[in-house]
């Protein structure tokens, strides 16, 4: 989670998109590399997206990259 000014800390950085990047629209895709997680989003069904896709990048579910509120 970022902190309150939303620039996350390292080693993280902000996925970048238009302000209307919706999850109809856009896919949140990443790839294992040398250990850490890499990744990218993208235009749904797009050239771009399916060559991540066969090129072993993952597509990531909502529910995964969401903020949520930690228990106490």
């Amino acid at each position: 989670m970022a902190p309150e000014d939303g620039i996350p800390s390292r080693p993280w950085f902000r996925i970048q998109g238009t302000g209307d990047a919706t999850t109809m629209w856009y896919a949140v895709m990443r790839r294992k590399e040398k250990g850490i997680f890499i990744g990218s989003l993208v235009f749904r069904h797009s050239p771009h997206h399916s060559l991540l896709l066969e090129r072993g990048w993952e597509e990531i579910a909502v529910e995964e990259i969401r903020a949520t509120v930690p228990l106490p």
